[in-house]
């Protein structure tokens, strides 16, 4: 039960609020004077203190700031006659939650009591978010959820070792993080880690990245280049996007992994390569294979060590948290001052489905704290379709005869109008590629998914 600490000399006063308060389900406390209540304060258990500020000894000012010094978790309110509001006022300067002016209000004086246990209760799941975080970050992945630790333990198991390791997860999971963490606990932490988007670069610059190249090897190679597997010797190679790697340079990669030997883009020197590999994707590799576009000998290299990336929605309970972390950053980066969220922008964070995942509240932590003029962020300050509830995933429908045609039309349009126009993740949750949705705006000028 929250308990109210009431302090007044009067004692029909201290009854009156015993009777209002306890009739509210408070656990109701007094003292006679501002010594007393503050020996009572020190016994521990109050949440709210209710003091008078004209008091014989120590004055409500006093057990003010004598509280604010002992228990800066309580709130104060106090309370004032009419003619000493600028007492009252001064009160708040030192810290003073909010007055209420004598003769006191049932309604008013019960509102701001509920108020201040509200607010307490909110430092009090802030200071809890940040010590979690402050634990979480010696691992760098933050979250305490089921799904996530059975990962982080499986990442334990493996990272020692220098198997392979395919990473498989939706877009926004956090697999270049979690790379970084295999990197770091393993034997090669002391090297370097080298990262390649296999989906940023064309099939011609890709394999030159790869495995480099030598003088003269095409038009524009002036010198020798150094390729990334040379980059990474004695450490580790990290191929994001792995699927998009055009089959030609699969053939190379592949040889690199079973025979540790590659050359240079017109070299004709073979090359070691002393280099564990970690490859991600939010493709279903198998269904890849099946249609011929990732060879399935590389399938089975890449893949001695599967581990799977849970989606933001199936580790909910980790979202108070990385919230805090991402609120914590960017008011340091923003040079602001706020420290938590209301009750009803942290329901909204947990009850939306988050189809970016961790990178979609990245970024929406970002936009909150820019717009957030108080100390905490507010329902009003998240994105429109975290406010609107727009979790909820969209069920499309379509008649028997329906042309497959007309389904793909349809499909692209509203799944990025529910991406927000986002290329990339309406690609995700497709299971296409951007490029496949760039060429099929050109043929059917398909909108760009603005948002409602």
């Amino acid at each position: 039960m929250q308990t109210v600490l009431v302090v007044d000399d009067q004692q029909p006063n201290r009854v009156t609020l015993e009777r209002i308060l306890g009739r509210e389900g408070w656990d109701v406390a007094h003292a006679e004077d501002g010594r007393s209540g503050l020996d009572r304060l020190r016994e521990g258990g109050v949440g709210v203190v209710v003091t008078d500020l004209k008091m014989p000894g120590m004055s409500g000012l006093e057990l003010l700031k004598a509280t604010r010094a002992l228990a800066p978790d309580v709130e104060v309110v106090v309370m004032t006659a009419y003619g000493t509001v600028e007492t009252a006022v001064e009160a708040m300067k030192e810290g003073a939650y909010d007055y209420v002016t004598k003769p006191l209000r049932r309604s008013e004086i019960v509102a701001t009591i509920a108020k201040a246990f509200e607010k307490r209760q909110l430092i009090l799941e802030n200071r809890h978010l940040k010590e979690q975080i402050r634990a979480a970050r010696d691992h760098r992945v933050i979250g305490t959820s089921p799904p996530l630790r059975h990962l982080l333990e499986e990442v334990d198991q493996v990272a020692p070792s220098d198997a392979s390791v395919l990473l498989v997860g939706e877009s926004g999971t956090g697999k270049g993080l979690l790379a970084r963490v295999l990197h770091e606990r393993s034997r090669r932490a002391g090297k370097r880690m080298v990262t390649v988007n296999c989906a940023a670069l064309p099939e011609s610059l890709l394999e030159s990245e790869l495995f480099g190249h030598e003088s003269g090897a095409f038009t524009g190679a002036r010198g020798r280049k150094e390729g990334r597997f040379d980059l990474a010797q004695g450490g580790t190679l990290f191929l994001d996007e792995v699927t998009e790697i055009p089959l030609p340079v699969q053939v190379k990669l592949l040889r690199v992994l079973q025979d540790g030997e590659y050359e240079r883009v017109g070299g004709t020197r073979t090359l070691t390569a002393d280099v564990r590999v970690i490859a991600a994707t939010n493709r279903d590799v198998e269904a890849e294979v099946a249609a011929g576009r990732f060879r399935e000998d590389l399938y089975y290299r890449l893949n001695v060590i599967q581990l799977r990336l849970p989606s933001l929605r199936d580790r909910r309970e980790d979202i108070p948290l990385l919230a805090a972390h991402f609120l914590d950053r960017f008011a340091e980066k923003n040079q602001k001052r706020v420290t938590g969220f209301t009750a009803e922008a942290q329901d909204a964070l947990v009850g939306y489905v988050w189809p970016g995942n961790v990178r979609e509240l990245e970024n929406a932590l970002e936009r909150a704290v820019v717009l957030c003029r108080d100390e905490h962020v507010a329902l009003a300050h998240l994105p429109p379709p975290v406010r609107q509830g727009r979790g909820t995933r969209k069920l499309l429908t379509f008649e028997v005869g329906t042309t497959l045609k007309e389904v793909e039309r349809q499909m692209i349009t509203e799944t990025l109008r529910y991406a927000q126009g986002d290329k990339g993740l309406a690609a995700s949750l497709l299971g296409i590629t951007a490029r496949t949705i760039y060429r099929r705006e050109a043929e059917w000028r398909v909108p760009t998914g603005d948002a409602d």
